[in-house]
């Protein structure tokens, strides 16, 4: 998987990582148990400190989308199942993310039409 990092972007670099290793999880690009490279080796690849990559590696790895192992290096984890504490973190993110389509007047057309070509990307 190819990592695209924006250095100007106001999102930090950890959490593009972060956003675009689950993007691939979700889209099928990354599977369950497929290794990722090491710290070092994506420090090197994207041209960025070895810290900024153990930070997303990390949170990654408290989420739950991750797994390390010293020996084993790290990989994919097995897809989890939605508890409760995801669903109310989905929930309070989705109303926000929907807070702001309905001041920038997204109808609910709109908003059905992006939620769907989305989800097009998942499958």
């Amino acid at each position: 998987m190819l990592m695209e990092i924006d250095m100007k972007s106001a999102i930090p670099i950890y959490q593009q990582i972060r956003n675009q290793i689950i993007l691939g999880i979700a889209s099928g690009k990354l599977g369950a148990n497929e290794s990722l490279p090491s710290v070092r080796q994506m420090a090197d690849e994207i041209g960025i400190n070895m810290m900024t990559v153990s930070k997303a590696y990390n949170t990654l790895k408290l989420e739950g989308y991750i797994i390390t192992d010293r020996r084993n290096g790290t990989k994919v984890a097995e897809f989890p199942p939605a508890t409760e504490e995801f669903i109310e973190e989905f929930n309070q993110a989705l109303e926000l993310t929907l807070a702001k389509a309905a001041i920038h007047q997204l109808n609910d057309e709109d908003i059905h039409a992006i939620v769907t070509q989305i989800l097009q990307n998942f499958k």
